[in-house]
């Protein structure tokens, strides 16, 4: 009897280590695969992954889990500008044909936002407020764009101000359009970015402008990072690319998030 449970204590932690390396090749998986891929129930998956959460090994989402490189992880904005360009660059100027002349923008840090600022430079009246480096050097030539930069804590990786002092620059303005990327999104958990000084600074956003619209290319979605944004209904426009999964634009219209697919 010793000599049974030994072979099956043997078998758990085998299929434990399985379950971490398919995740890590994969970042994520849903029980069904993980199921699949071990020849075993889809309640022993769940029981598997509930200790690995505990043991702080991976962490669980809605029918599924992910690495925990991918909830931390976040790439410098020079190793991810090139990353899916061409969908980065529908979307943005799908953003620019919602902003009018006139009209008092915020961009926030992000290499889809940072398309938008290079397309900007035609409009003859704009004001712009971004805590992105990267938009302003963009922008800082431009003779009827107002800029104003937030300040705050610099993020090297991303080239954005952050923090208590990009936050209190913030409370100082009201703008119509705020165009906000996210590093993960998904149905359950919404809008999430790895730090904790960058989700607080993107609700901020939120909370100064008359509409709020969310850009993300299909790489984003199903993503979870460490720290909630927001939900998806916060927002008031979502713009994606053709590659969004059809059962993302399904949820998404239960829930009557208006979007726009490019």
């Amino acid at each position: 009897m010793l000599q049974v449970r030994g072979v099956k204590r043997m078998f758990e932690e085998e299929r434990k280590l399985s379950i971490l390396q398919f995740i890590e090749n994969h970042t994520r998986a849903s029980v069904q695969e993980l199921s699949q891929e071990l020849s075993v129930s889809e309640s022993t998956v769940r029981r598997d992954l509930k200790e690995l959460e505990e043991a702080r090994l991976l962490k669980r989402t809605h029918g599924g889990a992910v690495s925990l490189q991918s909830v931390n992880f976040e790439a410098a904005v020079p190793d991810k500008e090139d990353r899916f360009l061409d969908e980065k660059l529908r979307i943005a100027r799908k953003a620019v044909e919602m902003i009018e002349e006139g009209d008092a923008i915020l961009l926030d840090g992000g290499t889809t936002t940072l398309q938008i600022a290079r397309a900007l430079k035609s409009f003859r009246n704009l004001k712009v407020i971004t805590n992105s480096i990267m938009a302003l050097n963009e922008l800082k030539d431009s003779r009827h764009i107002e800029v104003s930069i937030t300040g705050g804590m610099l993020r090297p990786d991303t080239m954005a101000f952050v923090g208590p002092m990009t936050e209190r620059s913030l409370d100082m303005v009201r703008v119509d359009k705020a165009f906000l990327g996210t590093n993960g999104l998904d149905i359950r958990e919404g809008i999430t970015t790895p730090n904790m000084l960058e989700a607080a600074t993107k609700r901020k956003m939120i909370s100064v402008a008359k509409q709020t619209i969310l850009l993300a290319d299909h790489s984003k979605i199903g993503q979870i990072s460490f720290c909630k944004v927001a939900d998806l209904q916060e927002m008031d426009h979502c713009i994606l690319d053709t590659d969004t999964p059809d059962n993302f634009r399904r949820e998404l219209e239960k829930m009557d998030v208006d979007y726009t697919i490019v």
